[in-house]
């Protein structure tokens, strides 16, 4: 493995690069062959329809609320020991969701799992952001990001085929993975620290009491323009198929495919270009495009319609978060990477747990067009509040 300080500084497609492309691509891998198995498991073992619901939701809200927490810490004691250690606590967790039979004990596990899920990312976001060249900042995130929408691609397909074999085998294989995620880890060199870290032994004690002075606060406020967007992408992936059945489109995952598809072409064909043009110019369209996407969406009575609502929401997706990501990244600096990708993290999963969780109520009540304009609601304030706290709080 060639060393760091043997890549051009502006080279983009390092070795480092690569293997953390593959160490996401595996952790995606065994984690959504979990989301989708572990609901079948909650039901075999007792448990209703609504707890087996509370999985996803509660590793989403224990991951949102531990992030800037856990990217603080990140930021204290380094991502490589971070990626190396959550590695293997999940394999411990894989282990523990193998021998429980209470549903209620499932349910605390991943609470719990979420709190280092969130480390995990956060530790993973730091490093990339650390050996990408500021200059391309943006679109190495973009393609790092096809690590994990590879993955969740195939990762439900392969878990429901290795579930068919029995859950004892599922988790083995989780833990299998879990320590390949780990090796993946370990053979990644330490990144040199920068200024302001390591100063003094990590203490948990301390570093709680001074909670405060590690969060990224900026990065928080501007981060909740991704929850005003993100709530709309978690209610679309969770009732857009049923909204397909309910005006008669076929088929059902119309909607997804063509976001799928303009996410990944969006990133390919202007990805390359955000950091020339300027993350903030992308950022802001972005933001417009994802609240269209939603307008049309909701007022679709068809095919061409539906598809077209997700193309749009697709594409301004895809380009938002890698503009955020390294317009935030650079907001914060290179000591407080991992504490402002926590930040990011955690406005990404609120706005989705919450956008699936308060869209099926609104959904029940006053059917799905009220419920998805709601969200092209949000979405379409998403642009002024950024504006607005990036001329209030950040120069």
């Amino acid at each position: 493995m060639a060393s760091p300080g043997a890549e051009r500084q502006d080279a983009l497609f390092t070795p480092r690069f690569f293997t953390l492309f593959a160490f996401t691509f595996t952790v995606f891998l065994s984690m959504f062959q979990l989301l989708p198995t572990a609901p079948y498991r909650i039901l075999a073992i007792g448990g209703t329809t609504a707890m087996a619901g509370l999985f996803l939701g509660f590793l989403t809200y224990a991951s949102a609320f531990s992030a800037p927490f856990s990217g603080s810490i990140v930021d204290r004691i380094g991502q490589r020991r971070v990626l190396i250690t959550t590695s293997l606590v999940s394999a411990g967790f894989s282990l523990l969701y193998a021998v429980t039979t209470s549903y209620w004990l499932m349910l605390v596990l991943v609470v719990v799992h979420g709190v280092f899920w969130s480390g995990l990312l956060t530790a993973s976001g730091a490093y990339m952001a650390a050996i990408l060249p500021l200059s391309r900042r943006a679109e190495g995130l973009g393609y790092w990001g096809f690590a994990s929408i590879i993955a969740i691609g195939v990762a439900p397909s392969v878990g429901f085929v290795v579930y068919h074999f029995g859950w004892w085998t599922m988790c083995l294989e989780m833990v299998a993975l879990n320590v390949v995620m780990a090796f993946i880890a370990w053979r990644l060199p330490p990144l040199p620290h920068h200024d302001g870290e390591h100063r003094v032994p990590f203490n948990l004690r301390d570093h709680v009491a001074t909670f405060h002075q590690h969060v990224e606060w900026r990065v928080v406020l501007l981060a909740i323009t991704m929850s005003l967007v993100s709530f709309g992408y978690g209610a679309l992936t969770s009732f857009s198929a049923l909204f397909a059945d309910a005006i008669g489109v076929t088929p059902r995952g119309l909607f997804l495919v063509a976001m799928a598809v303009t996410m990944l072409g969006g990133r390919l064909l202007i990805g390359r270009s955000v950091d020339r043009i300027g993350h903030r110019r992308v950022l802001l369209p972005s933001l417009v495009t994802c609240a269209l996407g939603l307008v049309v969406t909701a007022t679709a009575h068809g095919a061409i319609a539906l598809a077209l609502g997700g193309g749009l929401f697709g594409l301004g997706f895809g380009l938002m978060w890698p503009a955020f990501g390294a317009l935030a990244l650079g907001l914060s600096g290179p000591a407080k990477s991992g504490a402002a990708y926590g930040a990011m993290i955690a406005a990404f999963d609120t706005g989705i747990g919450t956008g699936s969780s308060l869209l099926g109520t609104l959904v029940e009540h006053f059917g799905y067009r009220a419920a998805f304009g709601f969200a092209a609601a949000l979405a379409v304030l998403a642009a002024p509040y950024f504006l607005l706290v990036e001329k209030r709080f950040t120069k």
